[in-house]
């Protein structure tokens, strides 16, 4: 963790592709992390609202995580580099290319994050890996057809930011009844990067080497 990194004050949830706000991993995340005092908003992304069950293209899903950040951090009267983002698959993704083009953020929560289509390990979605520079969990199960473990781990080298890999065995891309599993994981991690923030903040400064 680089000395002086940003507060986490909320957190931002995006869905998959197959769910919207309401998705139960997203919810159980909520639930933990509201009850331990930290805002939590999900979001849905432009399709779902639509009541369409294809997702918009790339540059409209990224566009409404951006929004979906500006409008909360204005909310709750925060920064926007004291907001986490992330979410499940498709919109843990979506949130780590706004990061990598540029939207101020605190940190990534990536959940089942998809580094490739089933059984198309050679169509990698990891070009803007080497852009992020916040700290990152990804929590994948270690039967997910969409990232193996060791793609992961390979892959995730290029993240310039703390990296935080958690595999749970058995899990596939969907994570069933893990819900409660997920959002432990989630919640001790985002809350461990608010307490570093608070203790780095009352550390008196170094004296001056001489």
């Amino acid at each position: 963790m680089s000395p002086g990194h940003k507060s986490v004050s909320a957190l931002l949830l995006a869905p998959g592709a197959s769910a919207g706000r309401d998705q139960s991993a997203l919810v159980a995340i909520d639930h933990v992390l509201t009850e331990r005092g930290l805002p939590v908003e999900r979001m849905d992304f432009p399709y779902r609202l639509a009541g369409r069950r294809v997702p918009d293209r790339q540059p409209v899903l990224v566009k409404s995580v951006v929004a979906a950040a500006k409008e909360l951090a204005e909310h709750r009267a925060l920064p926007l580099e004291e907001i986490a983002l992330g979410g499940r698959s498709m919109g843990g993704r979506m949130c780590s290319i706004a990061v990598a083009e540029g939207l101020l953020a605190s940190a990534l929560v990536l959940i089942s994050y998809p580094l490739h289509p089933p059984g198309r390990p050679e169509k990698l979605r990891v070009d803007h890996f080497g852009a992020i520079k916040v700290p990152c969990l990804f929590v994948s199960g270690t039967r997910d057809h969409f990232a193996t473990p060791g793609e992961l781990e390979v892959a995730t080298k290029a993240i310039v930011g703390p990296v935080t890999l958690v595999f749970l065995e058995g899990g596939d891309h969907g994570l069933r009844r893990r819900e409660e599993d997920v959002a432990g994981l989630v919640g001790d991690w985002v809350l461990s990067l608010r307490a570093l923030s608070r203790r780095q903040r009352r550390a008196p400064p170094r004296p001056a080497a001489r």
